[in-house]
């Protein structure tokens, strides 16, 4: 199974919407006196987690090409399935984004191939359920969002097509179990994990990221898992989730909650529940160091970091993890900010 993405087609409105605000950002970043360190040249190779197909490749990509100089190269996937590729040497990135801080550690240590030695984590979201406003199965949807209904049971409609990510290789995966079992516990809705999803890894629910937003745009699905950005970005209905169950609150009594949650993937990595956060590094793999160094600092920019709020990307203090000495000095100055 093929896990890389590439642009995909936007409808006409949406496409129009994404021309004008990339306009306007590269507009607005150039004028605002940003510029690569040195001398641009060459293209910068950036892996991402899935969830950020659009964002990058409709906005951040262009933008930051536009005005550094640089060539921008995007593909996408689950964050496990980039970081399985790294290491079985298919994906030779510049510049790696995960969804989930603890995929960095599956490329940590030499007994990972060393082949990340720090990381940022620069941003965070929440889970929340997509769903297609012309399926038979909407109308439940739109109660919840008027307040007439309470979430998970809208999720219970007998029939509901519902799409998810494969748990293995993308931690939205990990996450949508994880939401289901702390409705459970929070709610004591016995067997509601079970009963939505079936199997862990059911066939009929289970798309690679990177394609599950556009099966429910074109009807494939009824109503899925997905991150706030991804829904935002591409205007699909969405209701939001309770902090007890969206994984996306840093408030400690809710961080001791996720903290409960924890899966073993098929390669053996247990995971622990914990707020959804993205992160950012220059892995070893880098051909363009000094490409890679002005994508960062672009992604890091606070006018970028602005624009990618608005799309359901929120704004985190940046935080630097693994070997602090590792990080060029041109980064270090976003740490904290």
């Amino acid at each position: 199974m093929t896990n890389i993405s590439h642009k995909r087609s936007l409808p006409v409105t949406r496409r129009l919407r994404y021309i004008v605000l990339l306009v306007a950002a590269a507009a607005l970043l150039a004028s605002g006196g940003w510029t690569a360190a040195r001398a641009a040249s060459g293209a910068v190779n950036v892996f991402y987690a899935g969830s950020l197909v659009n964002l990058n490749e409709n906005l951040i990509g262009p933008a930051f090409a536009s005005a550094s100089g640089y060539t921008y190269q995007g593909k996408g996937a689950g964050s496990g399935a980039i970081a399985n590729q790294i290491k079985g040497k298919i994906a030779t990135p510049d510049v790696v984004e995960f969804a989930d801080p603890a995929v960095n550690l599956t490329l940590m240590g030499s007994a990972n191939g060393s082949y990340v030695s720090w990381y940022l984590t620069y941003a965070r979201s929440e889970l929340v359920i997509g769903f297609d406003p012309k399926s038979k199965y909407a109308a439940e949807f739109v109660q919840v969002q008027k307040h007439k209904l309470v979430w998970y049971k809208a999720l219970q409609q007998k029939g509901l097509r519902f799409g998810r990510t494969d748990p293995n290789i993308d931690p939205k995966g990990y996450r949508a179990i994880w939401m289901a079992n702390l409705a459970q516990k929070v709610y004591h809705l016995m067997g509601f994990e079970q009963k939505l999803f079936g199997d862990v890894e059911n066939p009929d629910q289970v798309f690679p990221e990177q394609t599950l937003v556009a099966r429910i745009l074109t009807g494939q699905v009824s109503a899925g898992v997905f991150y706030l950005s991804e829904v935002k970005d591409l205007g699909i209905p969405y209701i939001t989730l309770p902090h007890e169950v969206n994984l996306g609150s840093t408030q400690a009594k809710y961080v001791k909650l996720y903290a409960t949650q924890h899966f073993t993937t098929a390669a053996g990595q247990t995971v622990i529940g914990a707020p959804i956060e993205y992160t950012i590094s220059i892995p070893s793999t880098v051909k363009n160091e000094a490409g890679a160094e002005a994508f960062v600092q672009f992604v890091l920019s606070k006018r970028v970091r602005a624009i990618s709020s608005a799309h359901g990307l929120l704004v985190l203090k940046v935080k630097a993890s693994g070997d602090a000495s590792a990080i060029p000095t041109a980064l270090t100055g976003f740490v904290g900010k």
